[in-house]
């Protein structure tokens, strides 16, 4: 399979103060189109500054990023903006979902930015709901859903813009082994009708899950 993402002797170097600081040191590897690769590492590897760049919300030091076979460092913001807006689902360890807003809205609020009516809005986010498991809940807020619910409406949220790639970052972090268990097994779902899924976590046990690993350490891939 073509690959989606192709990262060339990518580093990443943060100024502190008057010392440079690198998070990533010549970093290259390729997802293929449909794949399912876990990023582990411990903290400090380097897994932060990686999610960042792969979801276009940094930008390289030097090195090249094609995604999709395009170089990411030859975009503007604006059409960095365009690409996670309609490419690529990002799912957080903290939901990141709206307060006192249903998850019906929660979930069509990326469409909203794409100027979509309001009624092909909520018929892909019950469609984005109903794929979660949870045709039921539309109309409950996050403080009425537990911590397992709430990332699966964060899991509906990525994937309504129908992206070419899901990134997810520690999504069972919040959560006790049973639901983390169960979102592991709709990532996995979801990987299975073609999604491409990169998951960033610093648990084995959770990057098992994945088709392949790709280990860091000390901003190294060491494996």
């Amino acid at each position: 399979m073509p690959a989606i993402v192709s990262l060339q002797q990518v580093s990443r170097t943060y100024r502190i103060g008057v010392v440079d600081v690198p998070a990533l040191v010549d970093v290259s590897l390729e997802v293929a189109d449909g794949e399912f690769v876990a990023i582990v590492g411990p903290s400090g590897s380097g897994k932060t500054t990686m999610m960042n760049i792969l979801g276009c919300l940094d930008r390289p030091s030097s090195g090249s990023y094609l995604f999709d076979a395009v170089a990411v460092d030859a975009l503007t913001d604006d059409q960095l903006a365009l690409v996670r807006s309609r490419s690529i689902g990002f799912v957080f360890q903290n939901y990141s979902l709206l307060p006192r807003t249903t998850a019906l809205d929660n979930v069509a609020a990326p469409l909203l930015y794409q100027g979509i009516p309001r009624a092909e809005r909520r018929r892909r986010a019950q469609e984005a709901l109903e794929r979660v498991q949870l045709a039921d809940r539309v109309s409950h807020q996050p403080s009425e859903l537990s911590g397992g619910q709430q990332q699966r409406v964060a899991i509906a949220r990525a994937i309504v813009t129908e992206p070419r790639m899901l990134l997810a970052d520690e999504p069972t972090g919040n959560l006790d082994s049973h639901a983390g268990a169960e979102v592991m097994a709709l990532l996995r779902e979801l990987n299975a009708v073609g999604r491409t899924v990169v998951l960033i976590t610093h648990e084995e046990a959770v990057a098992d899950a994945a088709d392949r690993k790709i280990s860091l350490r000390d901003g190294r891939v060491a494996a």
